[in-house]
């Protein structure tokens, strides 16, 4: 064996220098020379093969010789013209003859073999370990797209670091290539072609959800709500060609699609990936690893926290003309000194698409039609029948509220232009009537509905300036402290009574100790001692010590 290393030592040396010889050594050195050259050793070698080499080492296939796999089982060829057709590739690579880059191609055949993984086929469906639902038949032995597949098309051979395992770039390319975006997405076998729903309940902050619940019952596409999960457009451009062909006749066919798919990927074996651009498929964020896996629970994934769906940016066709709604939305409106209290829907990051929604048919359940109007279908299709006429009535709820409030700031502003004051006093009180001024404008301008909690935060401060001012002034002003979205009763008034659930209720522990809720429900607003911002969040307020102690100094 020595013999035989220093003889192909001499071989790499020299390279170009009577190669032809060198080969015909190799062979004429008998037996051993040529069980060597079937080795993996051999392969490595050369330099070119190093991170294929390293590849395979630390692959699952590190077991199998590499001529078990790249050359096919019963080929005809006889030993000696394979040894010559592997030696005139060297040939080619040394004297630099060669046109196209070589490619190594394993068949079928190869894998399929008795002791490898011929009871692939009667596997039927299994689960990956990225929690894919997948079955060989049909990819193998129904053409795909018009195509047909190979092993290798799924488990590429080449993937430095992944010898011969499933590259799910390919699977990507195939499913998702032209077959739309967003909401408009509609994947090859679609998304439960491949995916399994989750089974646990996901919490998103305070509220809990169940996939089963909203795709199996309410009819509700995955797409409703998870939109950017495609990312690329798996493009072929002419550049990629170069990786592989130096010849111009070659690449004159081009723009020919069925003879360059037929001569690559039937004929050839060539991965989809080498010609295509990366089209990458996630929940999360670009590189969340297995949060496919996680969410549907797969054996040995962590489980998942809630995955992302798209933050619609409506402002990409609407010149940035809801920026109020947005804000009202996302709670964040620092300018206006207001509280961060995001709407539920946007924390569980709901898009605006999610509302503006109506449903084209019954017949037709995914996401169709017009989508420039609220629809309380929308509230319907996700939370169920309980929830017709919440809606609307919230919107009436808010106009009320708004009308009486127009009153109550006329009665203001009417009171402070009479108002006989130092200019500094009437400076002050000028400020704080525009500040409530201006949260009464904003609710109504940035439709209120959108976040009912900031809402009524916003008018519940609006009506506390005005009451302030109106005492300052004293003026007789409407006493609305028992409006619903004033005293915070609006989550009983307009939502929980509605949909069965029992408030207030009769007692509560606080401090580890029992107090009766109810009475004090009727005596008091619910902001009096709670700091209202969230579904089911109602927290005591920091000073609420100072409430109790009004009625209880002791």
């Amino acid at each position: 064996m020595t013999s035989i290393r220093r003889i192909w030592a001499w071989f790499r040396e020299r390279r170009s220098r009577q190669i032809v010889g060198a080969a015909l050594a190799l062979l004429l050195l008998g037996g051993g020379a040529v069980h060597y050259s079937e080795s993996p050793a051999f392969c490595h070698s050369c330099h070119i093969m190093e991170p294929y080499y390293q590849a395979w080492k630390t692959s699952k296939h590190n077991h199998v010789a590499c001529v078990e796999c790249h050359y096919p089982p019963g080929a005809p060829q006889t030993l000696l013209w394979k040894k010559f057709q592997a030696l005139s590739q060297v040939a080619k690579y040394v004297t630099r003859t060669y046109s196209s880059k070589p490619f190594a191609e394993i068949e079928n055949t190869s894998c399929l073999r008795s002791g490898c993984h011929a009871t692939r086929l009667l596997e039927g469906k299994l689960v990956t370990k990225r929690g894919i639902n997948f079955d060989h038949r049909p990819h193998l032995t129904e053409p795909r797209r018009g195509r047909q597949l190979r092993c290798v098309s799924c488990h590429s051979q080449i993937v430095v670091g992944r010898h011969v395992e499933v590259t799910y770039d390919t699977c990507y390319l195939c499913h998702f290539k032209g077959m739309g975006e967003g909401r408009n997405l509609k994947p090859v076998g679609g998304c439960l072609g491949c995916h399994r729903l989750p089974e646990k309940t996901f919490r998103v902050g305070n509220m809990s959800y169940n996939h089963r619940d909203f795709v199996t019952t309410r009819k509700l596409s995955c797409q409703n709500c998870h939109m950017d999960i495609v990312r690329g457009k798996g493009e072929a451009t002419q550049d990629r060609c170069f990786t592989c062909h130096n010849q111009p006749e070659k690449l004159a066919r081009f723009g020919d699609i069925p003879f360059i798919h037929e001569n690559h990927v039937t004929k050839h074996n060539v991965a989809c990936f080498h010609c295509h651009r990366e089209i990458r498929h996630s929940l999360g964020e670009a590189g969340s690893g297995d949060a496919e896996a996680a969410a549907a629970g797969t054996p040995g994934v962590p489980p998942a926290a809630h995955v992302p769906a798209l933050t619609f940016d409506c402002s990409f066709c609407h010149e940035d003309k809801h920026g109020g709604q947005l804000e009202m939305y996302s709670g964040k409106v620092a300018a206006l000194g207001l509280p961060e209290i995001p709407s539920p829907m946007y924390t569980a990051e709901v898009d605006c698409a999610g509302c503006h929604y109506r449903q084209k048919s019954e017949s037709d359940p995914e996401f169709r039609g017009i989508t420039y109007r609220a629809s309380e279908q929308a509230c319907v299709k996700c939370h169920g029948t309980r929830f017709a006429g919440i809606w609307e009535e919230t919107k009436a709820e808010l106009t009320g509220c708004l009308g009486r409030l127009d009153e109550k700031l006329a009665q203001t502003k009417a009171a402070l232009a009479k108002a006989s004051l130092a200019p500094a006093a009437r400076r002050e009180l000028e400020r704080a009537v525009g500040r409530a001024e201006r949260w009464h404008h904003f609710v109504r301008a940035a439709r209120g509905e959108h976040n009912i909690y900031l809402a009524s935060a916003a008018l519940r401060r609006e009506d506390a300036a005005l009451s302030a001012a109106g005492e300052t002034l004293k003026a007789a002003l409407s006493d609305l402290s028992q409006d619903p979205l004033i005293s915070g009763r609006f989550c009983a008034t307009l939502c929980h009574t509605k949909v069965g659930v029992k408030v207030p209720p009769e007692t509560v522990r606080v401090g580890g100790k029992t107090m009766p809720h109810r009475a004090h429900a009727e005596l008091l607003r619910c902001v009096d001692c709670h700091e209202l911002g969230g579904h089911k969040r109602v927290p005591l307020k920091p000073d609420v010590k100072a409430t109790c102690a009004g009625c209880h100094p002791e």
